[in-house]
């Protein structure tokens, strides 16, 4: 059996990245305030890649990522609160993460079928008033704790427990790597190039945008119960259409179709505004400078040189082995 070296290498970059987070914090290098953003790093970089399914790879433009966080948030740390001097934190924490991701993805379901069939502006707009729709909901329910929030939510996320919640990042970005590379990623990605003729080919059109719109949606419950379970109080502020718009520059800045740049744009936007507090009244100037900067790098020819070539070696290299 040969063993891809692709594999290996990201294996090895993973252990390294593992390693280098647990000496820092076990070494107490890190502040106080780096140590508490391990873990929305982690959240993060599961919500651009879960969003860059729909909008890298099928073509979609959704703002309403947020909403399918917040629904598996709150469901998934009530379930926390419910369970917290029940059952063992690991377990607890494990049955949490799969309950928010399944309400999240029921409610994909239910949203998905009729916003998917439209198009563009049209289901940005649609996605963007469902994200305030269930902002809206959160706040009027005496069970989420309304405009107060969810409070008392066990802090079973925290750096304490990075090593769950890593490994739960990379299972979100091994699935939709294996999803895109696979037939049913094949014929997502066609959909997005061109859906006439993905239609006139016999591809279900409606069926695969539903299911990548229901796996991402899964992938944001499960981020929203680790970012609740991190923070220990949720606010239905938290999720509005800033928070959508935010995952979403992630995914533009890190290249459309990109896990690996949904990765990068999404620790560095993640880590970028702390990073920058020192600077004071010159921190959102330094910010928006970062970001345009991405963006340019991102539509140099520089970039497309070096895409072109590494695409034109896995061509090489298919042929080779072919």
């Amino acid at each position: 059996m040969k063993i891809d070296k692709k594999i290996i290498v990201n294996a090895l970059i993973a252990l390294v990245v593992y390693a280098a987070v647990m000496g820092l914090v076990k070494g107490g290098v890190l502040s106080r305030q780096m140590m508490s953003l391990i873990t929305p790093v982690c959240v993060y970089v599961m919500m651009s890649v879960s969003l860059s399914l729909v909008v890298g790879f099928l073509g979609e433009l959704s703002l309403g990522h947020a909403a399918f966080m917040s629904i598996g948030a709150y469901t998934g740390c009530l379930f926390l609160i419910a369970t917290k001097d029940i059952l063992p934190v690991l377990v607890s924490l494990l049955l949490a993460v799969f309950i928010g991701g399944v309400a999240a993805a029921l409610l994909g379901v239910i949203i998905g079928i009729p916003v998917l069939r439209l198009k563009g502006d049209y289901l940005a707009i649609v996605t963007l008033g469902f994200g305030e729709i269930i902002k809206s909901v959160f706040n009027s329910l005496k069970i989420t704790g309304g405009a107060k929030g969810l409070s008392k939510i066990p802090l079973v996320a925290t750096y304490k427990n990075f090593t769950f919640v890593f490994i739960l990042m990379l299972l979100v970005i091994l699935l939709v790597s294996h999803l895109v590379n696979s037939r049913h990623g094949r014929a997502v990605c066609a959909i997005r190039d061109n859906y006439i003729a993905a239609e006139a080919v016999g591809i279900p059109v409606s069926r695969y945008k539903i299911l990548a719109f229901v796996i991402a949606a899964f992938m944001a419950g499960m981020a929203g119960v680790i970012y609740g379970a991190n923070l220990g109080i949720l606010k239905p502020a938290n999720f509005d259409y800033n928070a959508s718009i935010e995952i979403l520059v992630m995914v533009v800045l890190g290249g459309m179709g990109s896990i690996k740049g949904s990765i990068i744009a999404a620790v560095i936007l993640t880590l970028l505004p702390e990073l920058l507090r020192g600077a004071s009244d010159y921190r959102m100037l330094i910010y928006a400078i970062a970001l345009i900067a991405m963006m340019l790098f991102n539509n140099s020819s520089f970039k497309r040189n070096l895409t072109e070539k590494r695409n034109l070696q896995q061509a090489e290299k298919l042929s080779k082995e072919v």
